[in-house]
């Protein structure tokens, strides 16, 4: 893996981790937008480059040190090391007070907990709104560190995820934190003859 980060803009970056290419912006404030993997730098940089007219970055295209650890963070999480990210400053300006209650709840969960969108929406205080608390989390400008993807539908079911490769990549994701939410192989083995 190529530990080079590519700078497209000033306040971005574009990296190489054991789950694919994936990219991040900041402000001054922290970290603004983080775009979960693709398969190859170029895509990473233009799911970035298509977000960050709502990303106002500002700084030059010196990397500062709490992103250059983010971003060693992030590569250590995709090696499935149990990484808190709790710490990571994040602007989340103009984010309404709702979303705000939403992501401050999902923030709280732990490496490897799980909950569901209604018991999320409890969590932050707005038992009922699991509808409008999943509609939150699929406009998460923040995933993993905001982790989205620890959030499940009712039952235990995988439910949506609005990141590239959808379901498939939370699913990934979960696995790395030794969460199952695909049914176990049956007990019965099948002979093939």
């Amino acid at each position: 893996m190529d530990t080079a980060i590519s700078l497209p803009l000033p306040g971005h970056a574009v990296f190489e981790t054991a789950l694919g290419f994936m990219a991040l912006a900041w402000s001054e404030t922290g970290l603004k937008r983080l775009c979960l993997p693709e398969k190859t730098h170029a895509a990473a940089e233009r799911r970035l480059l298509r977000l960050a007219g709502e990303v106002d970055v500002s700084g030059g295209r010196v990397v500062p040190e709490w992103v250059a650890l983010l971003i060693a963070d992030i590569r250590r999480y995709a090696a499935g090391e149990d990484v808190d990210f709790t710490s990571v400053p994040v602007d989340l300006s103009g984010v309404d007070d709702f979303r705000l209650d939403i992501y401050a709840a999902a923030r709280a969960l732990r490496y490897g907990e799980t909950t569901t969108y209604g018991g999320l929406a409890e969590k932050s205080g707005h038992k009922g709104l699991f509808r409008e608390t999943g509609a939150a989390l699929g406009a998460n400008p923040v995933p993993l560190v905001i982790p989205c993807h620890r959030i499940l539908a009712a039952g235990g079911k995988i439910g949506g995820f609005s990141a590239t490769g959808g379901s498939v990549t939370k699913e990934r994701m979960l696995e790395l934190e030794g969460v199952r939410v695909s049914p176990p192989p049956s007990t019965q083995a099948s002979f093939g003859f």
